[in-house]
């Protein structure tokens, strides 16, 4: 199990300005532990995707960031969080070009596809609670022991 090595970091999320603070200090956060900006941008573009549909959907909630460790092996946890409407059939949501608003349905699975692990815990009336994780991953050179240039 993953051991936290940071504080964690709540961002409140009530409109669209907050939810580019929110990936962007998810960004920062990645930078901060080494993540390839690669990583960090793939990080940051799913907490926007999520933050985004706390604002469309719910109209707020919350997004945690949390550093992690596992090993040798650094991370970090997202907590996403909201009381709206929940989501009726989570496993629909979940597939590319569903959307019960005017989007292009590609947010919720676009984000599964950029973290390494993913979870929805939703009910209509009750809210939403998506848990996910991105790991740095090695390069090339962190494996061989070779300085980039």
């Amino acid at each position: 199990m993953a051991e936290i090595t940071r504080q964690a970091v709540c961002i409140p999320i009530h409109d669209d300005t907050l939810a580019v603070v929110a990936a962007q200090r998810g960004r920062a956060l990645a930078a901060q532990l080494g993540f390839s900006v690669v990583e960090q941008t793939a990080f940051s573009t799913a907490i926007l995707e999520i933050a985004r549909n706390i604002v469309k959907y719910a109209g707020q909630g919350d997004i945690t960031l949390q550093a992690v460790q596992e090993g040798e092996r650094a991370g970090i946890l997202v907590l996403a969080c909201d009381n709206g409407p929940g989501i009726a059939d989570v496993n629909l949501a979940l597939q590319d070009g569903y959307s019960t608003g005017k989007g292009l349905g590609l947010g919720l699975p676009g984000a599964r596809r950029l973290m390494d692990a993913f979870e929805i815990a939703s009910q209509p009336g009750m809210g939403t609670t998506i848990t996910m994780q991105k790991w740095k991953h090695s390069t090339p050179s962190e494996i061989s022991g070779k300085a980039k240039s």
